[in-house]
């Protein structure tokens, strides 16, 4: 038996098994679940859609807007060949934003659960296409603590979902008071006019203060 000749070739035989079975691993689809930013308002999935056209290597599988996520097909081997699992968040992310001008973006999951949020609504006026609302959903957005942001210029309003935890109604109402501009000035209806956060003529504070209440 010429058994010392054979181990040699059998321990090869398996290094090319296993290399083998690594790259099948890598052709495989995997599904990946974000929190969406920039999904202020439900006809933003429209824009969405155009935008992953530009992607063709990440499939748009489905949009949770009452959940403010998306999830994405992707096989990451392929797309992010050199990035480890952690980093896949923030491979998309960028892909993401290099084609909508970082109007939409993803992060990861928030971990508080829906039950543990509150809603605050804050009145906004000025409000008269998406790019203002973009601009009053990203100067609320961008708190910490605020899990989830929608704007809409026929209700004139901007809601978010809140960790009670990290911020209350009060600092959304200071932290951004007054007044953010729409980046499409000039080409809205509102020609470019001041977008004022927390403050409505249909509903005024009655002490000269938001949120109405405080003193």
């Amino acid at each position: 038996m010429r058994l010392p000749g054979f181990i040699p070739v059998l321990a090869v035989g398996l290094c090319l098994f296993a290399v083998a079975c690594t790259y099948a691993a890598d052709d495989k689809p995997e599904q990946v679940t974000y929190k969406l930013i920039g999904l202020f308002s439900k006809d933003r999935e429209d824009d969405l859609r155009t935008a992953f056209r530009e992607l063709p290597e990440l499939t748009l599988v489905s949009v949770n807007f009452d959940e403010g996520e998306i999830t994405v097909s992707l096989v990451p081997g392929k797309v992010f060949p050199w990035a480890k699992p952690k980093d896949l968040v923030e491979r998309i992310d960028q892909k993401l934003r290099s084609v909508t001008h970082s109007t939409f973006g993803v992060k990861p999951r928030r971990t508080v659960p829906a039950d543990k949020l509150q809603a605050v609504t804050i009145p906004a006026e000025g409000l008269d296409c998406k790019g203002c609302c973009l601009a009053a959903y990203e100067a609320i957005a961008t708190i910490d603590g605020v899990e989830q942001a929608t704007a809409s210029f026929k209700d004139g309003r901007v809601t978010a979902r809140i960790d009670p935890t990290k911020t209350d109604r009060a600092k959304l109402y200071f932290t951004r008071p007054g007044v953010t501009h729409c980046p499409t000035s000039g080409i809205c209806g509102s020609s470019g006019s001041p977008v004022s956060l927390g403050v409505s003529s249909a509903d005024p504070p009655s002490n000269g203060r938001w949120p109405p209440g405080t003193s």
